[in-house]
């Protein structure tokens, strides 16, 4: 009877050796766990800012786009202009 006895105390040790080995390692994992959901969160902190940004570079080239567009066009006005003075000043002879 004492050794049943004995038994059943070291598979109940066994047992609860068992059940804190295993409570560390879910606690480490949820650990673990915490730290992916903040990494990720930062990674989508980072992605919209860099949506924004993505954002705010294609309204500059379209600035830039629409600028270049009038400047040609007064250029070329300018062009138009000079070539009709110098025809005036210089007639076809």
């Amino acid at each position: 009877m004492i050794e049943n006895s004995q038994k059943i105390e070291n598979i109940l040790e066994r047992m609860g050796e068992t059940v804190i080995a295993t409570t560390e390692t879910v606690e480490t994992l949820a650990a673990k766990m915490e730290n992916l959901v903040e990494q990720v969160q930062e990674q989508e902190q980072q992605i919209q800012q860099q949506g924004y940004q993505i954002f705010a570079l294609s309204e500059s080239i379209q600035t830039l786009v629409d600028a270049q567009t009038e400047s040609r066009e007064q250029l070329t006005q300018l062009t138009y202009l000079i070539h009709t003075l110098v025809n005036s000043l210089n007639p076809q002879e």
